[in-house]
């Protein structure tokens, strides 16, 4: 017998019931199962790889010290939330963008909700480049986004969260996470047509999301 057969693993709810009970190892199990989304999501806020692991190995010991506050629903979700706490917290003390807000706000100093232009939260392109080059804009364009719409746009359109999960690992409204994304996609969108050569091959879809990210990782 293959032990690591995944049809012989623990599943996922087992090992929460165990790791809630103090199981180190089952514990360490989903340490496994979640640890490279973990990391992608803390290095999506910090863009450093020092910061994003100490940051994702904070966080993993802060989840097994309060597992037991886990009423179910999306482990992974409920995960990520305190990857965004700690990496929030890095952010914070290392004043690594001391000018910039973390999270976007109107003339009046509050944060906006639903721009006025936000007709459909869906609206995103399609792209028809040729996709090693385009991978290659899509990452260096999007490390360019604001924190609060790069963590939202790597969280639904690169690891494909619904939008449920990702406002419970963002700590965020619902509708905050649908405008937040919106207007990440409009800012991607409108990136990459200044792109050389890249408007001509870019066209609204309305229902794709912002690229097809899934072929370009």
């Amino acid at each position: 017998m293959n032990p690591t057969n995944p049809s012989h693993q623990p599943a996922e709810q087992e090992l929460i019931v165990n790791a809630i009970k103090g199981n180190l190892e089952a514990f360490n199990q989903l340490v496994l199962m979640h640890q490279d989304l973990a990391y992608n999501h803390a290095h999506a806020i910090l863009r450093d790889p020092v910061s994003a692991d100490d940051a994702t190995q904070d966080s993993f010991i802060k989840a097994f010290q309060n597992i037991s506050n886990f009423h179910g629903g999306s482990f992974r979700a409920w995960l990520l939330r305190v990857v965004t706490n700690s990496a929030y917290d890095i952010l914070r003390q290392s004043q690594r963008h001391p000018t910039q807000p973390l999270f976007p706000s109107n003339d009046d100093g509050e944060e906006m909700e639903s721009p006025v232009w936000l007709a459909d939260p869906a609206t995103s392109v399609e792209t028809q480049v040729e996709q090693s080059q385009l991978s290659k804009d899509i990452y260096r364009i999007l490390d360019e986004l604001p924190v609060v719409y790069r963590s939202v746009l790597t969280l639904i359109d690169i690891h494909e969260m619904d939008y449920k999960e990702a406002a419970q690992a963002l700590s965020a409204p619902l509708g905050t996470v649908k405008s937040r994304l919106a207007r990440a996609r409009l800012q991607m969108k409108r990136k990459m047509q200044a792109q050389p050569g890249y408007s001509r091959n870019i066209h609204v879809s309305g229902k794709q999301p912002l690229v097809s990210f899934n072929a370009l990782c």
